[in-house]
């Protein structure tokens, strides 16, 4: 029987390739299919993987094969992302593999985008709306709404969670960010994340997320931007925080709801209007018809009456409840309907619409002025080839 030949590597470069990943070594051997011990024996310098062990290694842990070779493990790793989440009923919070990889490629897109920028000799425009954590978040809502540009007539005339979200993703592109959306992390785990920068700074949405959801979820990653923060979010209010942390996502919900729902132009909803102040209770047509208005969800638009003093707490909590059960009932009717159905993928339009507009423009663009290969386009965008012309039908090229 021939002798495996093993892979002559710094067994630091495992450790740190395992752990950039987001895996402990337990879940890590597990992924791979090996004992525990060997794994620890490889990353310790006691044993050496195999060239087959090093390829499922690589797979893995999403990085080059030529990476376990380096002679020592890399010291440029991207900036860290804060933890914004609720801590967990036990333990520390953590990143998920699939969430470090997310993050890994978002960091790698803009610095993609930044040399294709450069490539052109051009410069992005820097992202200049911004506000703190002492500011009224009615008032950093107000200027925010104002950067983007939407009046009344132009939101309410969206009326499609769809729909909405496309043109708020459009308007918050503008002003140079980029919002790419991920499909790999669970609803459970992030609502998403930001990146703060000057230029290219870059938000990422999960599309897992009802695409309700998905537009707050960008008012809230804007909101992290407008302070001049990188970190990780979920939307939920409940559940513990570390008390500066808590402050700051109260304040993000809080502009979110205040840019997508103003103030004086809710309370003058009709519907709204005609009760009056007080703290009243809520049919389902009305707080639908205002959902529909403002493109954003039942719970959002509940939620916003609460702040405002138009409806209690024992309301809100009664509605919360009610819109979580039958989100896992139409969640569960979903399976049941497409169980052993496969599902048809369209991957130029999937490709637009989780890298965003902007990035892959950039990418086509500097494809057609010929500073980058066909094989380049396929490597950035992640996508076969012949999927290449389709990508540039969704961009409106001929």
């Amino acid at each position: 029987m021939t002798k495996r030949i093993k892979a002559t590597i710094n067994p630091a470069v495992l450790t740190w390739a395992r752990e950039t990943a987001g895996f402990d070594l337990t879940a890590a051997a597990a992924k791979i299919d090996v004992d525990e011990e060997k794994l620890a024996a490889w990353e310790t310098g006691d044993d050496q993987p195999s060239i087959p062990q090093l390829r499922k290694l690589a797979e893995a842990y999403k990085r080059p094969l030529a990476v376990f070779y380096l002679p020592e493990p890399p010291t440029n790793s991207f900036q860290a992302m804060h933890d914004f989440r609720r801590l967990p009923d036990l333990g520390m919070r953590s990143f998920s593999p699939e969430l470090t990889l997310e993050i890994r490629l978002a960091q790698q897109r803009r610095e993609l985008a930044l040399e294709l920028f450069e490539d052109g000799d051009e410069t992005p425009a820097p992202f200049k709306v911004e506000t703190t954590i002492a500011t009224n978040p009615e008032t950093a809502a107000a200027a925010l709404r104002d950067a983007l540009g939407v009046d009344y007539d132009l939101q309410s005339h969206w009326r499609d969670p769809r729909v909405a979200f496309l043109a708020w993703r459009g308007k918050i592109e503008e002003l140079g960010v980029l919002v790419f959306q991920a499909s790999r992390i669970s609803s459970d785990e992030a609502s998403g994340f930001a990146y703060w920068s000057d230029v290219l700074p870059f938000m990422v949405i999960n599309r897992k997320d009802a695409y309700a959801r998905r537009t707050f979820s960008m008012f809230h990653e804007l909101a992290h931007l407008m302070l001049r923060q990188s970190g990780v979010s979920d939307l939920d209010i409940e559940g513990p925080r570390p008390a500066d942390d808590e402050k700051i996502e109260v304040f993000c919900n809080q502009v979110a709801a205040a840019a997508l729902m103003p103030r004086d132009l809710f309370l003058k909803e009709a519907l709204i209007a005609a009760k009056g102040n007080g703290r009243h209770e809520w049919d389902d047509a009305s707080v639908q018809l205002l959902s529909l208005t403002y493109g954003v969800s039942r719970e959002a638009i509940v939620r916003r009456l609460l702040t405002l003093g138009r409806t209690t707490e024992a309301f809100y909590r009664r509605k919360r409840a009610q819109y979580a059960i039958e989100f896992q009932q139409q969640r569960q009717r979903d399976r049941e309907k497409n169980e052993g159905k496969p599902i048809p993928r369209n991957m130029p339009r999937e490709t637009v619409a989780d890298y965003g507009k902007p990035f892959v423009r950039r990418v086509i663009e500097n494809y057609h002025l010929d500073r980058i290969s066909l094989s380049d386009v396929s490597g950035y965008l992640g996508v076969k080839v012949r999927h290449v012309p389709g990508i540039e039908q969704q961009l409106g090229y001929s």
